[in-house]
């Protein structure tokens, strides 16, 4: 049987020997930026000094992790970060399904192609760019909505770098901002992808464009909503170091709701220099999303094994 099986496969491989011959370079590709620099895994488990190197450091052991779990600011750091990203899994898949909804039910295709382009803008904008534009809008003394909008609702100014209670509120809608573009062209994608068929037998049979929607739209794209939704949930650990460090401008202030692992660790850095302790924050980071999404999809697939990511 095993005999049978090697001719098998050697019969295979000749026969197939240019395909295999042309994935060697995405091979190359993917284990010189992928595997090789996992190597330095062992950073977060010593004390690094730049005269032994990474091999000839010594080894602490788990140490490098403790301090994410045993400074004042563990729970607050691990609260935002959680809260935070959970937020912007819902978000990110209500707000662009619904624009994904609406613009494949517009009756203009240019129309549809226009506002679809204008909403994906935002993604190409840095989060340098995307701090100044909401400085432009929250600043204290020349910001919209203190000189502009306010005044005209009869309500007080707001000092919105000193007023950590808006902000969670304000780095969703900031976020929200950013991807729903994104997200709406992927989710566009697959409604695009649905026969027309369907939808023609369900005009004959008298359904509403709500049931259309809820009854075929909806059920036939939900292995993508999964598979977006799963990849979300890996980075669940992983916040937008962009978002948090750029838009709220290092206000101390906002440190109690705008702090998260990332920026912790990054000040971290800064102030103690010492690459082990970031090491160990991002290898946990990465640890946690690998464990999630196989968890999550082991979930998916007791549910409805098609919809499931593998």
């Amino acid at each position: 049987m095993d005999i049978l099986r090697g001719k098998f496969q050697r019969s295979v491989f000749r026969k197939y020997w240019m395909f295999y011959l042309m994935m060697l370079p995405g091979i190359a590709i993917l284990v010189v930026n992928n595997y090789i620099p996992m190597f330095g895994i062992l950073i977060a488990f010593k004390n690094i000094n730049y005269t032994d190197g990474i091999l000839g450091s010594p080894w602490t052991g788990l140490r490098n992790f403790e301090y994410l779990f045993k400074t004042k600011d563990a729970w607050i750091i691990t609260r935002n970060t959680l809260l935070y990203n959970g937020s912007f899994i819902v978000l990110n898949l209500i707000v662009p399904l619904a624009f994904a909804l609406m613009l494949n039910e517009m009756r203009s295709r240019f129309l549809a192609k226009l506002h679809q382009t204008i909403m994906f803008l935002p993604y190409f904008l840095s989060m340098v760019v995307v701090s100044y534009l909401a400085f432009a809008f929250m600043s204290d003394e020349h910001g919209f909505l203190n000189t502009t909008l306010l005044p005209m609702l009869g309500l007080d100014e707001v000092k919105w770098y000193f007023t950590k209670e808006v902000w969670p509120y304000v780095l969703p809608l900031v976020n929200t901002w950013k991807w729903v573009g994104y997200y709406t062209v992927i989710y566009m994608a697959a409604i695009i992808g649905i026969d027309e068929e369907y939808y023609e037998a369900a005009t004959i049979d008298g359904a509403s464009k709500w049931k259309q929607m809820t009854r075929i739209t909806i059920p036939l794209i939900t292995p993508v909503i999964v598979i977006m939704t799963l990849l979300q949930i890996g980075r669940i650990f992983n916040a937008d170091f962009g978002l948090f460090f750029q838009v709220p401008r290092e206000s101390g202030v906002l440190f109690p709701v705008t702090n998260v692992i990332d920026t912790y660790v990054y000040r971290t850095f800064l102030t103690v220099g010492d690459i082990g302790l970031s090491s160990a924050a991002g290898l946990l980071q990465s640890v946690v999303g690998f464990t999630l999404v196989f968890l999550s999809n082991w979930i998916v697939r007791r549910i409805n094994k098609d919809n499931a990511l593998f």
